[in-house]
This record gives structure tokens, C-alpha cells and sequence, in this order.
């Protein structure tokens, strides 16, 4: 394994370390994994519903790279793929809390779910009322009446960036976490990888694959996926992945949608930008237009090559939160 670090143990807080040296702007608690917008800084919200999220590293810049404003007002890191414990994520909310409630927005995953949950019972008792959306976008997963059920990922991002637009504007926790259910709703996502990653700590793949074979339906934390196939140009992997989505998503016919082309860490941007413009012909042929787009790496997996695509049906509501200005180390516009 060779990798920019110290240590294993040391990954997550010396890497919150360099964002606080590169973002003054955020209030960082390396040593915690706790990552606020700073106090007095532009454009913290007062007396605003809060927006935080959270879980396990190794998704940079997913979480702690959102915070700012029109966007999350925290962000909690656990260890690499692993979820932040109930008492950090407590004290994340509590700090946060402006007087109108925090959403949680959570990915669906047990240890997330548990943490999470506890975090807001314990709030709740200090008198602090939180609103709880999970995500579980992955149309790779089956959705079950027991067990986990589908997996957050992708469609994460465009849950924190309209529930925090609309929190911005100043709506109640109860609008804010609508909108955020609606979000999720609407989105489906599917991945794809050419390798798998590395964590820090094990210091080996979490699978391996063959010079010509790919993985399907991939998850965001090294899991394997649900087919293997050889090698596929561009295009048809993108009418795989889409086929995929569309199966279960069949009302985007005719609507426009949103889409993300999210890199997960080890693809670089030539390919992903192929990988868009095959998905703008496959989409085209069934009638979908993309009214908004993202290309690059959004819900990383380490250094796994590979992406993800996610589709998100919008109407006026949601393109007009998603087009609000935000300002985050990893997201900005309208600023």
C-alpha cells in the first residue's frame, strides 16, 4: 500500500487538520471529526433550521466539504467507512442549534441509522427538537420490509444541497425535512467500479478484479457488487447503468432531472466527462432531459476507479433550490 500518510489510526483527523488550514472559514475539532461553519462567519444561519450530516470517512468530499452556506451548518467524521459515535454527533447538534430544530440527513446504513438515532434522543432530551431523512438511493440494493434495505449514496448530495437551501430561507424543520424526503423520492442511483479501494487500515483491496472485468452495482463503502461482467466501452456501461436507474425510476420519462456524475476517487476527469456524454445520448433516446448537471468527484470510495450516476426528477420547486446560491469548500455558486 503506498498512501500520503501518517499513520492509519491518524487518517481522519490529520486530514480535517489540512481542511481547517485551507478553509478558515469552517470551525474544525480535528480531534473530534466535528466540522461547524465558523462563528460570525458569512452567512451563519440565526434562528434557521440547521442541516447536518455526517457518517463514516472516506466519501471526501463528502461530508465536512458541504459545510457552508445554503449547504450543511455541520458535518461529524467517523474513522474510514465507519460511523461517527452518538456522543459527537450530539454534540454537533447541540452546537448547531439556532433555536429551530436540526436535520439530521443520514445514509442508510445500520451503524449510521443506530448513532444517529441515539444522537437525536439525547438531544431531544435537552430540549433540542431533530428531524431525522434517511437516503437510500442505490437501486443496486432491493428494497425489503426487513433489513437495511437500500443503501445511501449519490443522491446524498442533492439531499444536503436543497434541504440546506431551503433551511437558508428560513422555512420550519418540518418543510425542510419534506423537502429533503422528496429529494430522496425522486433520486436513484447505480455504480460502477474498474478496481476496487484500499482502506487505510486493512492496507489491501476489499476485492479484486481481472484485467478485463468490471463490477456492477457496487457500493460506496468497498462492497462488492451484484455482477460481474468484462470490460465495456463507455457507452455501454453508461446504458447498463441507466437501464438500472430508469427500471426503477419510470416516471423520468418526459421529466427533467437532475444528474450527478460522481467519480469515486481513483477515475480521472476524461472519463468521467465520457461517461456524461454517453449518458446525455442514452437519456436523450428516452426522452429525459437533463435540466442540471455535476461532473467529478462528489461521494468518493477511497481510491476505488469507478462512478456512480444519479438521477434526481425536478420540478420548479426543486430546480429553484438547487439553483440558490451556496458557498462551501467543495460546492459554490451564486456566491
Amino acid at each position: 500500500m503506498k498512501k500520503l500518510i501518517n499513520s492509519p489510526e491518524s487518517v481522519v483527523s490529520d486530514a480535517l487538520r489540512g481542511m481547517a488550514a485551507a478553509h478558515p472559514g469552517l470551525r474544525v475539532e480535528a480531534e473530534k471529526g466535528i466540522v461547524t461553519r465558523a462563528a460570525g462567519a458569512a452567512g451563519e444561519p440565526t434562528g434557521k433550521v440547521a442541516v447536518l450530516s455526517g457518517g463514516g470517512s472516506g466519501h471526501e468530499p463528502l461530508h465536512a466539504g458541504f459545510v457552508g452556506r445554503g449547504m450543511l451548518a455541520a458535518a461529524v467524521a467517523g474513522p474510514v467507512f465507519t460511523s461517527p459515535v452518538p456522543d459527537t454527533i450530539a454534540a454537533a447538534t447541540c452546537a448547531v442549534d439556532a433555536g429551530a430544530g436540526v436535520l439530521h440527513i443520514v445514509k442508510n446504513y445500520t451503524g449510521d441509522i443506530l448513532n444517529f438515532t441515539m444522537a437525536a434522543e439525547d438531544c431531544e432530551d435537552e430540549g433540542v427538537k431533530v428531524e431525522q431523512v434517511v437516503v437510500d438511493d442505490d437501486v443496486a440494493v432491493a428494497r425489503t420490509e426487513h433489513g437495511p434495505g437500500r443503501r445511501g449514496t449519490g443522491a446524498t448530495l442533492f439531499v444536503e444541497k436543497i434541504a440546506g437551501a431551503l433551511a437558508e430561507e428560513g422555512a420550519p424543520l418540518a418543510e425542510v425535512a419534506a423537502v429533503a424526503r422528496k429529494v430522496n423520492a425522486n433520486a436513484r442511483s447505480y455504480g460502477v467500479a474498474l478496481s476496487s479501494c484500499t482502506t487505510p487500515a486493512k492496507g489491501s483491496p476489499n476485492f479484486t478484479l481481472g484485467e478485463d472485468e468490471i463490477e456492477l452495482g457496487i457500493g460506496i463503502h468497498g462492497e462488492p457488487g451484484r455482477e460481474r461482467r468484462t470490460l465495456m466501452t463507455a457507452a455501454e456501461t453508461a446504458e447498463a447503468m441507466l437501464d438500472a436507474i430508469l427500471d426503477d425510476l419510470p416516471e423520468a420519462a418526459g421529466a427533467p432531472v437532475i444528474l450527478l456524475v460522481n467519480g469515486l476517487g481513483g477515475t480521472p476527469p476524461v472519463e468521467l466527462y465520457i461517461m456524461r456524454a454517453e449518458v446525455e445520448r442514452v437519456l436523450g433516446e428516452r426522452g429525459i432531459t437533463v435540466a442540471r448537471s455535476l461532473v467529478g468527484n462528489y461521494v468518493t470510495s477511497l481510491d476505488m476507479a469507478g462512478c456512480t450516476l444519479t438521477l434526481c426528477r425536478a420540478d420548479e420547486e426543486l430546480l429553484r433550490l438547487w439553483d440558490a446560491p451556496v458557498d462551501t469548500p467543495s460546492l459554490r455558486w451564486g456566491c
